[in-house]
């Protein structure tokens, strides 16, 4: 791991305990500039956690937590008139930051849902006709309970799609367990967390990203599993272009994390699941039938996603320049 990753995993590891994969996940979404949408059962760290990467990091953060009457102007501002300038003036929403928490984000309306839609893909707000950019960077952290469907609007493929990934935090092991005992009995270290980084460094370290070297060989086998999802009789709606710009995207995040300056394989391997498999829509019967049973359908996209990195040939050259 290279030092700018390495010191931003060691802060967020004051406060959360035995999550590397999931940070490891969370920065290579920062870098590359896509949202994350962290799911798993309440009280397993998804929102301390998006709270210890913003704290680690100097930039605006902002929590809103998503409620059944929240409304679109309450996320992105309205325009009010003000008496004493006799015009109207701009208020700013929430969604103006650098890093926005959306709590229980399907706890709030379809139409509350979509008005991130044009934040998340072009980082910009209209209102009242006019639009707004958004400072750079610009990255939506939602946490969602994928248990309790009462009061619940799950979140359209459309608006699935705008997440460059979806992270489960899993329980932690009795080992570790004790640990968050241990370093919760006394105070919160959230609390005291400080940044170690800048935005302009983060900037810089975008811009390495950029650079770093995917072979045509790599390139084709991106595709190919991409096609695969397409192509499966077990989804109905496969992978987008959108989803193979984020998936090679996010590959050259990985190798920059992992102090590489070009992919290789294994990269595109331990991403399709968390960059690909919430954007399939599956065919929970068909997968059923062949004695596959799971909880929900993001279990089903899983496997069916394990089965297609079985299915396409991984290539074995030299991807070096």
């Amino acid at each position: 791991m290279n030092s700018f990753s390495e010191k931003i995993l060691k802060n967020v590891n004051k406060v959360i305990v035995g999550k590397d994969d999931q940070i490891e996940l969370l920065l290579i979404s920062l870098l590359v500039g896509g949202h994350v949408l962290l799911e798993d059962v309440p009280g397993t760290g998804k929102t301390k956690t998006a709270k210890a990467l913003a704290a680690s990091l100097d930039l605006d953060f902002k929590r809103v937590q998503f409620t059944i009457d929240l409304l679109p102007s309450d996320l992105t501002g309205i325009n009010f008139f003000d008496r004493q300038a006799n015009s109207f003036v701009f208020r700013k929403g929430p969604i103006f930051t650098n890093i926005l928490l959306a709590d229980e984000i399907n706890r709030a309306t379809a139409r509350t849902q979509s008005s991130l839609l044009e934040c998340m893909e072009e980082k910009q707000v209209t209102v009242d006709g006019d639009t707004k950019k958004l400072d750079l960077p610009f990255l939506v952290i939602a946490t969602q309970n994928p248990v309790e469907s009462q009061g619940t609007f799950p979140l359209p493929e459309a608006q699935l799609d705008r997440f460059l990934m979806m992270i489960k935090m899993d329980y932690p092991t009795h080992g570790e367990s004790i640990d968050i005992l241990k370093r919760f009995a006394t105070e919160d270290p959230l609390d005291t967390l400080t940044p170690v980084t800048t935005k302009e460094e983060l900037a810089q370290m975008q811009e390495q990203v950029k650079k770093i070297f995917v072979s045509d060989l790599l390139y084709d086998y991106a595709a190919k599993i991409v096609e695969a999802t397409r192509e499966s009789d077990d989804i109905a709606v496969g992978a987008s272009p959108r989803a193979l710009l984020a998936f090679v995207a996010a590959a050259k995040a990985r190798a920059f994390v992992r102090d590489r300056t070009n992919c290789i394989p294994d990269d595109f391997k331990a991403l399709a699941v968390p960059v690909l498999a919430h954007r399939l829509t599956v065919r929970l019967q068909r997968a059923v039938s062949k004695d596959v049973k799971f909880l929900s359908k993001r279990d089903v996209a899983e496997e069916l996603m394990g089965r297609i990195l079985d299915e396409v040939p991984c290539p074995t050259e030299d991807f070096t320049r």
